[in-house]
C-alpha cells in the first residue's frame, strides 16, 4: 500500500528585530523565489504574502522533509538572496524562529484569503496582536521574551 498525507502548514516569520525591510514593490520577485525554493523540496505552495517586517505562507510539507530543516532552507536561501539582489537594501537577516500551524485541507481556502488579505489586515490589526490572536486559537503558549 502506498503512503497518503495532506499536512498543511501555515508559517510566518519576521525581519530580524521585526524591521520593515521588506520592500513592497519587489515582492513578487521574492515570492517567486520562494515558490522555487519550495517546489525544490518537493513541497505545494498553496499561497504566499507578507507586509515590510514578516511573511506568510501556506504550503503542504513532503513527509521526507523535517519542518525545521525546511525553514532553515527557506530562511537562508531567501537572506542571501534578499542582501544580493540589491533592491532590499535595508534587510538584514531573519528573525530567529518562526510559527508553523497546521490546518485541515477544509481550512485550506479560508487560511488562503487569510493570507491573500494580509495588506488589508494589517491595517486593523498590529503584526505582534496577530500573532497573539493565532497562538491563542491553536493553544500556543506565548513567551513574552519574543514579543517586544
Amino acid at each position: 500500500m502506498s503512503s497518503y498525507r495532506q499536512i498543511l502548514y501555515h508559517l510566518i516569520f519576521r525581519t530580524k528585530d521585526s524591521r520593515k525591510t521588506l520592500v513592497q514593490e519587489h515582492s513578487r520577485e521574492l515570492y517567486a523565489y520562494l515558490m522555487g525554493i519550495i517546489k525544490n523540496k518537493n513541497c505545494f505552495l498553496y499561497r504566499i504574502n507578507g507586509m515590510e517586517d514578516h511573511l506568510h505562507i501556506l504550503s503542504d510539507l513532503h513527509p521526507t522533509i523535517a519542518l525545521a530543516d525546511y525553514m532553515r532552507d527557506i530562511k537562508t536561501s531567501s537572506s542571501i538572496w534578499l542582501k544580493q539582489t540589491g533592491k532590499f537594501p535595508e534587510f538584514e537577516g531573519w528573525a530567529e524562529g518562526y510559527a508553523a500551524l497546521t490546518y485541515s485541507w477544509k481550512d485550506k481556502d479560508m487560511i488562503v484569503n487569510y493570507i491573500k488579505n494580509q495588506q488589508e489586515h494589517h491595517k486593523k490589526e498590529s503584526f505582534e496582536d496577530e500573532l497573539r490572536s493565532l497562538f491563542k486559537e491553536h493553544g500556543i503558549e506565548i513567551d513574552e521574551r519574543f514579543f517586544p
